[in-house]
């Protein structure tokens, strides 16, 4: 037999041998026992309470360059044009007007006055600083950072308790992280989170920040309670500068669009040298009453579980950690067929920059 024959042959016989062998057996599946979901849930919760403890280290250095920006704008706009001669014109004629415009179940003039102010203050102060930055970006982002945090520590929960991934998995998708339904659209578990590419597209997460703005609007903010003390005592000081002949001749030079009469008018009830020397106690009052109010409000914002700056993560934390406290049933509590059937993907954790 020539050598070319004989190679053949060890050729066909190697195949042969190799066509007889059963395939190989895939190992068991790994059944973590309860004891160790036990630990793995510990250590969720501690992932959650350092997630959500850098997240309100966030949420409060953003939080004091937003004060400062607010404290900044209200220095250089609102009080110059509150203190401002022909401002205080104005209010005056504003105040005559509420006063003979006060019936009919109309609001008082100190109330009316203080929408105005209010309405000033935000149009000059608040809605210039929050195209930079706003409370509710604050928490938005807060939130989201806190996802981010917890998300980036799961893989070494996973290594170091050699938990099968897709039964992990499971396991978060067993939390629930926004509990808002019905609808179920609102409800998301924290698997659905961490998963999602966009949080942004999760009606869940729409559904929370939804709550978290209308907690947030109910009732005024400090600065508005602080700017109501100020317009009363506007009110009352300049309502006292105008006679009741003074006041009926104001109203009617301002129906009657003559701007010159109107301002004579006003400026004959408080003059330009009474402004002038009523000037710097005017400004420090004003200031010192915003500025209280001010640092009561960053305060709020920063307390308020409800709708201040941490409320998204005190929220998600909140359901994430009595989740893993109560008594729910761990992945080992169900028959390995029905585990292996409801097998999930592994975690991928994908969360916006």
């Amino acid at each position: 037999m020539s050598i070319r024959a004989l190679l053949l042959l060890c050729l066909l016989l190697a195949l042969v041998g190799c066509a007889g062998k059963p395939p190989p057996v895939p190992p068991p599946p790994v059944v973590l026992p309860p004891a160790t979901w036990q630990r793995i849930d510990q250590e969720l919760i501690e992932a959650s309470v350092g997630a959500g403890s850098s997240a309100n280290d966030y949420a409060r250095r953003s939080m004091r360059v937003w004060k400062e920006q607010v404290q900044q704008r209200t220095e250089s706009d609102f009080i110059p044009w509150f203190t401002g001669y022909w401002t205080q014109q104005w209010l005056t004629l504003k105040v005559a007007w509420y006063k003979i415009d006060s019936g009919g179940g109309r609001e008082p003039a100190e109330k009316r006055l203080a929408l105005y102010l209010q309405e000033q203050y935000h149009k000059r102060v608040i809605e210039p600083v929050a195209e930079q930055i706003n409370p509710e970006g604050i928490r938005d982002r807060a939130s989201e950072l806190y996802l981010q945090l917890l998300g980036q520590q799961l893989p070494a929960i996973i290594s170091r308790y050699n938990a099968p991934p897709e039964q992990f998995s499971q396991r978060l998708n067993r939390i629930p992280a926004i509990a808002l339904g019905p609808p179920d659209a609102r409800n998301a578990s924290l698997y659905q989170l961490l998963r999602a590419k966009s949080l942004a597209q999760q009606p869940a997460w729409q559904a929370m920040r939804q709550h978290l703005h209308l907690q947030a609007s109910k009732g005024p903010g400090k600065t508005d309670v602080g700017l109501n003390s100020v317009a009363n005592q506007a009110s009352e000081k300049l309502g006292a500068t105008l006679a009741p002949r003074g006041i009926a001749s104001a109203v009617a030079s301002a129906v009657g669009k003559v701007a010159g009469a109107m301002i004579s008018i006003a400026a004959a009830g408080y003059g330009m040298m009474t402004h002038d020397r009523e000037h710097p106690q005017m400004v420090e009052q004003l200031r010192v009453i915003l500025n209280v109010a001010l640092n009561q409000e960053w305060q709020e914002l920063m307390e308020n579980r409800q709708s201040g700056a941490m409320s998204g993560v005190y929220y998600l934390s909140g359901q994430v950690e009595d989740s893993l406290l109560a008594s729910a049933p761990r992945p080992t509590e169900q028959p390995l067929e029905q585990q292996v059937k409801q097998q999930q993907e592994p975690l991928i954790i994908r969360l916006p920059p």
